[in-house]
């Protein structure tokens, strides 16, 4: 019975360390294609804090292939780094690109993805992919369509109908930057569509708490960003492929 379980063990042991290495890869049809990791599965490799020379020291974890937030006590808006998670940025900066990820997050989670970022705009880095547990938000009744997952956050709402899953189960997002046109995916989907400039953005923007912030949602090569809130939210496969 115990060289059973031991056996057991070392097969469902084996299967997960199977499962972390195949995670974080590219095919080579991928790489063929000019996709490349963002995020290797075991290092902060090409990413620092925002307006840090390096990884914020808390509020972030690597773990069995995933990068995780690790709440740090409450949200505050100019939080401390040596105390308080922060934003994650890549080392690098992209223009034209399609950005590739999965994640999940825990019950009545916030988090988001957040591209054309810079630093010279702290209090509006940059548009955001919202991502959220949709179904367990406290604040649904006045948050709006512009709050919720997929939305380029609050700007333009994402499509009715997407197909999102629950809260803990992973989603697979897309972005699409191409001059001025964006896309916003979820699992499969082109859930949002808009033109940088168009009057519908305007028409966002002038709603939105970005309203008196100059240069934001104008086009710029910029860093990519993920937000830093005090819910745990995974990442894993990041990928980018540069559009030419």
């Amino acid at each position: 019975m115990i060289c059973r379980r031991l056996t057991t063990l070392f097969l469902v042991s084996a299967s997960s360390l199977l499962a972390f290495a195949q995670e974080n890869t590219l095919t080579p049809a991928e790489k063929s294609a000019g996709w490349q990791l963002l995020f290797d599965g075991q290092t902060f490799t090409g990413w620092r804090g925002y307006r840090l020379e390096g990884p914020p020291p808390v509020g972030w974890q690597i773990k069995d292939g995933t990068l995780r937030t690790v709440p740090s006590g409450p949200y505050v808006v100019a939080p401390d780094p040596r105390t308080q998670g922060v934003e994650l940025i890549t080392e690098r900066k992209f223009t034209d690109y399609e950005l590739s990820w999965e994640w999940r997050i825990a019950p009545g989670g916030n988090n988001g993805i957040k591209y054309m970022v810079t630093e010279d705009r702290p209090e509006a880095p940059g548009p955001e992919y919202q991502m959220l547990d949709d179904a367990g938000d406290a604040h649904r009744a006045w948050r709006g369509e512009v709050h919720r997952t997929a939305a380029f956050y609050d700007v333009v709402p994402p499509a009715a109908d997407k197909p999102m899953k629950p809260a803990g189960e992973w989603n697979i997002s897309r972005i699409v930057i191409d001059g001025n046109h964006i896309e916003h995916w979820l699992n499969g989907k082109k859930v949002l569509a808009c033109e940088l400039g168009s009057a519908q953005v305007k028409a966002g923007l002038k709603l939105s708490k970005f309203k008196n912030q100059p240069g934001f949602g104008e086009k710029i090569t910029g860093h990519i960003l993920l937000t830093y809130q005090p819910h745990e939210c995974w990442y894993r496969n990041i990928k980018l492929r540069e559009l030419k």
